[in-house]
């Protein structure tokens, strides 16, 4: 007779997974051991990994298990499940969709800790200068809020006046490369941009970029302070330029600079690196 020797009740013998777990979420890698996983009976993870088999889990291209959802608000709900306390931080603007995350691991007692007094710690949620849609708050509460937080610039939403965005100033650079051989009329080699990095105050760069906004750098980050750790999801630099222009930014400045390398001692051929940012600013 087998002798169950985790927290999941299940025999040893039956196990099908190793202790220690490589997770990917939404393309964040996690390492978590096999009792975290099952520790919470009938949540999604639980059924996950109670199976005999796992020809049924997606894997990734190196052999961890795939999972399809929000990679930075993970990290709360394995958090949770590690000893079933739910520890947030100040200013924590995701509880909305962190309780969506928790609904669809079904993890209901994290589901009841998010549902409440939501707004009053949180009423600028994603946007910095607008309540919650999910709990309104009253109108007298929005210039003590405001004041708070320290954002002047959202002055006329506390009266009625405009349409509550904030003026300010959103940075985006990225860095890039091309090779350039003897003849210099010739086609340079272009490399793509990898990665579109923005500076600026947090609940700016969260209303233009939204989704699409990657914060893992820096996740815990409160509205009102600014930040020059997040980049985008995406690589092209037309599509920030589009969403910056949608949410009313234009651009005022822009600047680069490169330095240059032989890419081999017994050729010309030259690599240039170069940085370029672009500022933008809406009144």
């Amino acid at each position: 007779m087998a002798i169950p020797d985790n927290a999941s009740g299940i025999p040893v013998e039956e196990l099908a997974f190793p202790e220690i777990i490589e997770l990917n979420v939404g393309g964040q890698v996690y390492i978590t051991r096999y009792s975290t996983l099952t520790s919470v009976p009938d949540s999604l993870l639980w059924e996950m990994f109670s199976q005999k088999s796992t020809k049924n889990l997606a894997r990734d291209t190196k052999g961890r298990f795939f999972v399809d959802r929000d990679g930075f608000l993970f990290r709360y709900i394995l958090d949770y499940m590690r000893d079933q306390q739910l520890v947030l931080p100040d200013h924590f603007p995701e509880r909305g969709r962190l309780q969506r995350e928790a609904e669809f691991f079904n993890l209901p007692d994290l589901v009841k800790l998010l549902a409440p007094k939501i707004s009053k710690q949180n009423s600028l949620g994603d946007e910095g200068c607008q309540s919650d849609p999910e709990d309104p708050s009253p109108s007298a509460e929005i210039p003590r809020n405001l004041a708070s937080l320290g954002a002047a610039a959202c002055s006329s939403l506390a009266s009625g006046a405009g349409d509550g965005k904030c003026s300010g100033f959103i940075t985006i650079g990225y860095r890039g490369s091309y090779t350039l051989g003897r003849d210099s009329q010739t086609d340079a080699k272009f490399r793509r941009v990898a990665r579109i990095m923005v500076c600026g105050k947090t609940s700016l760069a969260k209303e233009v970029f939204g989704e699409t906004l990657n914060e893992s750098r820096d996740p815990d980050r409160p509205p009102e302070r600014y930040t020059s750790r997040y980049y985008l999801k995406f690589t092209f630099l037309e599509q920030a330029f589009d969403r910056l222009a949608d949410a009313g930014f234009h651009m005022v400045a822009c600047n680069s600079t490169g330095t240059c390398a032989f890419a081999h001692e017994q050729t010309d051929d030259k690599i240039w690196a170069n940085y370029t940012e672009y500022v933008f600013y809406r009144e």
